[in-house]
This record gives C-alpha cells, sequence and structure tokens, in this order.
C-alpha cells in the first residue's frame, strides 16, 4: 500500500537510491543529529530530572505567605525542607514518567529532545535514579514531619499511577496533574503546621486546573492532528471542549480568590483596618495576571507553563505587583491563612 507524502518528493541526485522513510523519519533524522551533542552522563541526569521545572514547587510557600509566617525561622526552615522533598519527588516521577512515554516523546516535536528519549539516558539507569529520587524525597520530608511524608508519598504515588494507566483517561488525567500543584500548596502547610482556609485550597485547586487544561489546549494547537500520538488521552478531547475547561477554571479561581481576599480583609481580629484596602485591591493584578497568561494559552503558546511565567516580563511584572499588594495586606492582618 502506498502512503501519500505529505510534501512533494525533492528530485534524487543522480545514482542515488530511493529510500521510502516512515512519516517520523524527519523526526528521527533531527534526533540523531541532537544524539551528537551529546552531554556527559551526568549532565543528562540533571537534565532528565528537570530542574527547570523545580519552580513550581515555590507553591510550598502559598500557605505561609497567605498566613503571614513566612518570616518565622521555623516556617521558614520547615519551608525549606518540603521545597526540597518535592524537588526529589517531582524528578522521581518526571525520570518514570519519562521512561512510560519514551516512544510517544520520540514523536513529539520538543519532547524527543528529552534526555531519556534522545537517548543520551538508558532506561535501566533512569528507573534506578527515579527509585533514588524518590527516597531521597521522602527522607527529606521525614526532616519536617511525618504528615509532610504522607503528603509526599501520596503525591509520588498519585503520579505513579498518573503514569501508568490516568494519564489516557479523559478528565482523570487532568484532575490527576492538577492535584500535584494542589498538594504542593498544601505541603507548604502541613510542614509548618498551619491551618489552611477552604478558599485557599479552592483557589490553589482551580488555579491548577487552569495551567494544566492551557497546557493540553497549547498541545493540541501545537501538534494538530497528531496530538494523540504523544498523548492519547487527547484523542478524546476538542479544543472547543479544553477551551471550556480552561475559561471556566479561570473564572471559578478568580472568583475563589476574591471571597479569600475579602474574607481575609474582614477578619474579626485584624491588626489594622488599614490591611484591608491592600487585600482587597490585590484582586486587581491578581485578575490581569490571568488575563495576560490566558492570552498565551489561547494562541497554543502555554505548553510549558513555567517557561510562559519565567520569559514574559509583563506577567512578572504584574506577579510582583500582586506580591507586594497582598503580602502587605496579610502582614497588616496578621492572618491565619
Amino acid at each position: 500500500m502506498t502512503s501519500i507524502p505529505t510534501k512533494p518528493a525533492e528530485p534524487q541526485a543522480p545514482g542515488s537510491q530511493t529510500t521510502t522513510a516512515p512519516t517520523d523519519s524527519a523526526a528521527a533524522v533531527d534526533t540523531q543529529a541532537d544524539l551528537r551533542k551529546r552531554p556527559p552522563m551526568p549532565v543528562a541526569l540533571v537534565l532528565a530530572a528537570r530542574p527547570r521545572q523545580w519552580v513550581k514547587n515555590v507553591l510550598v510557600l502559598a500557605a505561609p505567605l497567605a498566613a503571614a509566617k513566612l518570616g518565622h525561622a521555623d516556617v521558614l526552615r520547615t519551608s525549606a525542607i518540603a521545597f526540597v522533598a518535592f524537588c526529589f519527588a517531582a524528578s522521581c516521577i518526571y525520570f518514570i514518567n519519562d521512561v512510560m512515554d519514551v516512544e510517544s516523546d520520540r514523536r513529539h516535536p520538543k519532547k524527543r529532545f528529552r534526555p531519556i528519549a534522545a537517548g543520551w539516558v538508558p532506561i535501566p539507569l533512569a528507573v534506578v535514579s527515579g527509585i533514588v529520587c524518590g527516597v531521597i524525597g521522602l527522607g527529606v520530608a521525614a526532616i519536617a514531619n511525618w504528615t509532610t511524608v504522607g503528603v509526599v508519598a501520596v503525591y509520588m504515588a498519585l503520579h505513579i499511577v498518573y503514569s501508568m494507566w490516568f494519564k489516557h483517561v479523559p478528565v482523570l488525567d487532568l484532575a490527576m496533574v492538577a492535584s500535584g500543584f494542589l498538594l504542593r500548596a498544601i505541603v507548604g502547610g502541613v510542614a509548618a503546621n498551619l491551618e489552611l482556609s477552604q478558599w485557599f485550597l479552592l483557589t490553589t485547586g482551580f488555579g491548577s486546573l487552569f495551567m494544566v487544561a492551557g497546557k493540553r489546549y497549547s498541545e493540541m494547537v501545537l501538534m494538530g492532528e497528531d496530538a494523540a500520538s504523544s498523548r492519547k488521552s487527547l484523542q478524546e478531547y476538542s479544543q472547543t471542549y479544553l477551551r471550556f475547561v480552561w475559561q471556566a477554571a479561570a473564572t471559578v479561581t478568580m472568583v475563589t480568590y476574591s471571597l479569600w481576599a475579602f474574607q481575609l480583609a474582614s477578619t474579626p481580629d485584624i491588626a489594622h483596618k488599614s490591611a484591608k484596602p491592600w487585600l482587597e485591591i490585590s484582586v486587581i493584578p491578581w485578575v490581569f495576571i490571568f488575563l495576560r497568561y490566558s492570552m498565551f494559552v489561547d494562541t497554543g503558546r502555554a505548553g510549558e507553563p513555567e517557561d510562559v511565567v519565567l520569559k514574559d516580563r509583563v506577567i512578572m511584572g504584574i506577579g510582583a505587583v500582586w506580591l507586594v499588594v497582598f503580602a502587605t495586606g496579610v502582614i497588616l492582618v496578621g492572618a491565619r491563612g
């Protein structure tokens, strides 16, 4: 059966031999070319651990910040412990996920250059590295308290199950990935024994869903009809459905944050009445952060959320304004989260 070429064949040089290549031959050639840049094994292992994505673990500071406890030495210590524990736990999942997805990653225009997919890190070594990272993550979490160990263990268990089964189940795959962000926010409060507001949890949960749905939407825009070849669950989604999910999640997140901010501003034992306008005003930059980020989601450029956040100066600037306004408000309130 003859396949239909995607573009006109280029003329062959005299005497050259004509060969039939699979549809992903260009990807294979590019991967082979990239292998000539193979880094040393220690460097490849570090790249496979994805340290750039550790920026997500800054979420462990959210609960201490909201409780105005981040400046306390003991809270800062436990937050740092939780951050390091989640870095190792996340790297454990990245190793396992990349091993499970090695074939589909090789068909993805960007993921095929990941160290495991590119062949820089052998699969057996990647599995061992993932196990080692997981054990270290649990060990570091134990320095804080056993509840922190439990949260980190739940995170790893959920995402191992996700990598093996649930990533191919529509809707559940969104929920599982979003739970990872939520657990990061929860562990910051658990490690420091802080009370977590229900509005804080709802804001974090739906904000996580917004990021995940936006990431999947961007993958569909980037890959087009080939999206299902790199992620099976995308075969069941449509762009209009994912657009509905990320827009609904963004709306809920902005509403729950507003309710949370106004709840903090009306705390009965508020230390300074001047805190109220700061917390209420913080809703404005918060909303504009989502409006700006949504521009990248809408055009399919939010496949890597950390790149969007760290590389866009406008988001960084608005985020800095929000942080200053919100932190000033909670410090004046002396809120408990």
